[in-house]
């Protein structure tokens, strides 16, 4: 059985974000990784930034000092 749990998930109006996102993750270490966005959320871009729910707020600061502008912040089972 597969297990499911709440996961944060940040989507993103074009790939080139995405993109962005990952490489600024990997410079900083900071937690997630690029996943196809989850059914249940519509969005622009097919990508989206999934990490853990705790790492939210490291997560938005990360946003905000790269000026990335996500489409949505999302909690959802995935």
């Amino acid at each position: 059985m597969i297990s499911r749990e709440k996961r944060l998930i940040i989507t993103f109006r074009c790939t080139t974000d995405a993109i962005a996102m990952e490489k600024a993750c990997k410079a900083a270490q900071a937690p997630g990784r690029l996943i196809p966005v989850p059914r249940a959320i519509s969005a622009s871009c097919g990508l989206s930034w999934c990490a853990n729910l705790n790492s939210r707020q490291s997560l938005e600061e990360l946003l905000s000092q790269q000026d990335l502008q996500p489409e949505g912040i999302y909690e959802c089972m995935i």
